[in-house]
């Protein structure tokens, strides 16, 4: 996955040039792009590089468009703060990546194009009419992870889990959504299960810790809290043998056993060429529906240094199809 330097977590990256963006690729004066991040972790990081990229591959560049970004640093106080600021300065276009980040810019414009990613399901948060059609000034890249997929990755990995545990952050309504998946795919699979919810980081190591000796492993989707505090999980899950199967490349990097999920950057490029389309006025957001990478560009990624530390082996046509991490 790549990734993207930032000064610091709330830094402001201004690009304030002069402007781009017209119907017939030409330049228009003054085209601002706005841009709130809920917080700094690489999955989201990310998705704001793909963005970037499509934008400057379409003609957008530093050389000609001002773009603003602001990072909440995962406080939803910032990001109600963030959108006033992106609504008041005039921007032609924001893009928000994450649901609460979506969500508060949301609620402070109808008329400015919002573009999310790292949005689960825009219509379930409140965003959109229909995924299929927006009808609103909001549309975007959905990351709706494989999340039967990776409850089978789970039990290809770890064969003998009765019991797991399945753990997110009960104020993201992505993350909810999630975990109603994976309680049916576990149910699915055979698998009993329990529910481990927190609601800020001072609670992830409580909870993870309340979690040895009663399951066998532990599910994490695509949860903005925990992504951020994977390295917590990890230190406390890996410590007490306990394999944590989690929702993006980002998380197995810090400390999970593995993944099948969604590359974020491409997910952040199909944002991307969304914008584009808008600022260029081929499509309203009202009019171009939610959109979802191809099952092709979902990616296997095992962490092998933990597997390792576990004492887990890994089934060899896993390890020749996947990103293998050290």
């Amino acid at each position: 996955m790549k990734k993207i330097m930032k000064a610091a977590v709330a830094a402001t990256l201004m690009l304030s040039m002069t402007a781009c963006g017209s119907s017939d690729g030409t330049s228009d004066a003054n085209t601002k792009v706005g841009i709130i991040q809920l917080t700094e972790h690489p999955a989201l990081d990310a998705s704001y590089e793909g963005f970037m990229d499509a934008l400057n591959e379409a003609g957008y560049t530093e050389e000609n468009t001002s773009f603003d970004y602001q990072n909440a640093s995962n406080d939803l106080s910032n990001c109600d703060t963030i959108a006033d600021k992106l609504v008041s300065d005039g921007n032609d276009l924001i893009y928000a990546i994450a649901t609460p980040a979506a969500q508060s810019v949301a609620g402070k414009t109808s008329d400015i194009p919002i573009v999310v990613s790292a949005v689960t399901d825009p219509a379930e948060s409140g965003l959109v009419d229909s995924n299929e059609e927006p009808g609103t000034n909001v549309t975007g890249a959905s990351d709706l992870t494989p999340v039967s997929e990776q409850i089978d990755l789970l039990k290809q990995l770890l064969p003998d889990a009765k019991k797991i545990a399945i753990m997110y952050c009960s104020s993201e309504d992505n993350s909810i959504l999630q975990a109603e998946l994976a309680q049916e795919a576990a149910q699915e699979a055979g698998l009993e299960y329990e529910i481990a919810t927190v609601s800020d980081s001072n609670m992830i190591q409580q909870v993870t810790e309340s979690l040895i000796g009663k399951v066998d492993a532990i599910y994490i989707p695509t949860d903005n809290l925990l992504a951020e505090g994977m390295s917590t999980v990890a230190q406390v899950a890996n410590a007490n043998n306990l394999p944590c199967i989690v929702g993006e490349e980002g998380m197995t990097e810090n400390g999970g056993l593995g993944t099948y999920g969604i590359d974020y950057y491409e997910l952040g490029k199909l944002a991307g060429q969304q914008a584009v389309a808008i600022l260029n006025g081929e499509k309203t957001a009202a009019e171009t529906p939610i959109a979802y990478l191809p099952a092709e560009q979902c990616t296997l990624t095992i962490n092998k240094g933990v597997a390792d530390e576990l004492g887990i082996t890994i089934p060899a046509d896993l390890l020749e199809s996947a990103t293998v991490i050290e």
